[in-house]
C-alpha cells in the first residue's frame, strides 16, 4: 500500500510481508523508494563502494601490470566477448567530393552479429592522415547518429534535423566536416538504436537494455566492443597513419571516447566533451542518472564494486586525453567533475606525465560542444599527434 512519510515523500509500505520476513515480531516496517526513485539504504550501497582496483588503491604498484588488471576486470564487465576475429569486409559506397575532403559511406562487421553503416571522410591531398574516431551522443534523439557530427550529403530527408541539432550543441558545425577540413580522416558509426539502427524510442530503451541482459548480454557492452572495433578499422586504411589515432565524443560520445582510449592501444590520444564526473557525486537526487532508460548505454553491471568512473578512463594513462566540462551543464554536479577530474590528474602525475592530460571547466558553458571548444580540440589535437 502506499503511503507518505513526514517529510511528504511517497513510500511503499512491505506491511504484510515485512512482519511474515521479521516473525510478526516487527511493527512498522517498511521498504521505501525515495529521492529519484533510489532505495532508501542508498547511503549504504555508496558506503560500500570503495573502488579497491583503483590506481593507488590496488596492490598492484606496476603502472603496466595495473593497467593490465585494470583493463582485463572492464572486459569482463562488459559481458560481450572480444570480436577479434570477425572480417571487417568493408564496402565502399555514396562517394562524393567537397573542396575539403572526399566523403563516403562505409559499412562493415564490427561483430558477428550485424553490419553497421558510417561515414568517412578524407581530406584532399597525399596521406597517410591522422585521423579521428568520431563518437555521436545520445540526447534522446534517434532518427539521427552520425548525421549528428557529419552532413548527411546522402540523405536530404535528415539533413534539417542534423542542421538544428548543429546549431543547438556545436556552434552551427558539423563536427566531423570541420575536422576533415583541418586534415584529419574522420569515421562516425550508428550505435545500435541510432539512425540506420533505429530509431529506437526514448521509452523502449530500459526493455532493450533488459532484453541484452536477459540474454546474457549487455547494450552498453556492446558499443564499447564496437567502438573499440571501430578504432582498430580506422587504424588499419591505408590512409590512415597508424600512430596518430585519435577518440573524439560529445555527452554520450564522450563517455565513448575515453572508454575507446581506456579499451583499445589503437587510440593515440582522447577528447571528451561534457561526461565525466565520480560516480557517487553523479549518483544524487535529481540526477538525469536515475531515470533509467539512457543510462544503461553507459552501464556495465557490477563495475562499480572495482572501479570508479574516472579510474576506468585512467587506463589510457600515460596517453595524451582531453575532458571539459561546462559549468552549467545539469548533468553532471560540479563536485563529480572536481573529483573526477583529481583523480584523472593523481593517475597522469604518477606516470610523470601530467602534462599530458588537459581537464577545463567552462563556467559560462552548459552541456553544449561550441565552436570555441571545438578550435581548442583541435589545436590541442594537432600538438599531440
Amino acid at each position: 500500500m502506499e503511503a507518505h512519510d513526514a517529510l511528504g515523500r511517497r513510500t511503499f509500505v512491505a506491511g504484510a510481508g515485512a512482519a511474515l520476513l521479521g516473525g510478526g515480531a516487527v511493527s512498522g516496517a517498511r521498504a521505501a523508494v525515495v529521492d529519484g526513485p533510489l532505495p532508501d539504504f542508498h547511503p549504504a550501497l555508496k558506503d560500500a563502494l570503495t573502488f579497491p582496483l583503483a590506481w593507488g588503491r590496488s596492490p598492484v604498484r606496476d603502472h603496466r601490470a595495473w593497467r593490465r588488471a585494470a583493463r582485463a576486470t572492464v572486459e569482463e564487465h562488459l559481458l560481450v566477448e572480444r570480436q577479434d576475429g570477425t572480417p571487417y569486409a568493408p564496402e565502399f559506397t555514396g562517394r562524393s567530393w567537397t573542396p575539403d575532403c572526399t566523403r563516403e559511406l562505409v559499412t562493415v562487421s564490427l561483430t558477428r552479429y550485424e553490419r553497421v553503416r558510417g561515414a568517412l571522410l578524407t581530406p584532399h591531398g597525399r596521406g597517410p592522415f591522422p585521423a579521428v574516431l568520431l563518437l555521436h551522443d545520445h540526447g534522446s534523439r534517434f532518427d539521427i547518429g552520425k548525421e549528428k557530427l557529419v552532413r548527411p550529403w546522402y540523405d536530404d530527408t535528415r539533413l534539417a534535423t542534423a542542421r538544428a541539432w548543429a546549431d543547438k550543441y556545436f556552434g552551427g558545425r558539423f563536427v566531423g566536416d570541420e575536422l576533415a577540413r583541418r586534415g584529419y580522416v574522420v569515421l562516425c558509426l550508428d550505435a545500435l538504436g541510432w539512425g540506420d539502427r533505429g530509431p529506437l524510442a526514448h521509452e523502449q530503451q530500459q526493455a532493450l537494455a533488459a532484453n541484452f541482459l536477459n540474454l546474457g548480454s549487455s547494450l552498453a557492452g556492446l558499443m564499447a566492443r564496437e567502438d573499440q572495433r571501430a578504432a582498430a578499422f580506422l587504424a588499419g586504411l591505408d590512409r590512415v597513419d597508424a600512430r596518430r589515432v585519435a577518440a573524439v565524443g560529445f555527452s554520450m560520445g564522450a563517455y565513448r571516447a575515453w572508454q575507446t582510449a581506456a579499451l583499445s592501444d589503437h587510440v593515440a590520444a582522447a577528447a571528451s566533451v561534457c561526461w565525466m564526473t565520480g560516480l557517487k557525486e553523479m549518483m544524487v537526487p535529481g540526477n538525469n542518472t536515475l531515470r533509467g532508460q539512457s543510462a544503461y548505454c553507459m552501464l556495465h553491471p557490477g563495475l562499480a564494486r572495482h572501479l570508479d568512473i574516472p579510474d576506468v578512463a585512467s587506463i589510457a594513462a600515460p596517453r595524451p586525453m582531453l575532458f571539459f566540462d561546462g559549468g552549467l551543464d545539469t548533468l553532471f554536479p560540479a563536485e563529480g567533475v572536481r573529483v573526477a577530474y583529481g583523480k584523472l590528474r593523481a593517475v597522469w602525475r604518477s606516470h610523470q606525465a601530467e602534462d599530458r592530460i588537459r581537464t577545463k571547466t567552462w563556467p559560462e558553458l552548459g552541456h553544449v560542444f561550441t565552436a570555441p571548444m571545438q578550435d581548442e580540440v583541435v589545436s590541442w589535437l594537432d600538438d599531440v599527434l
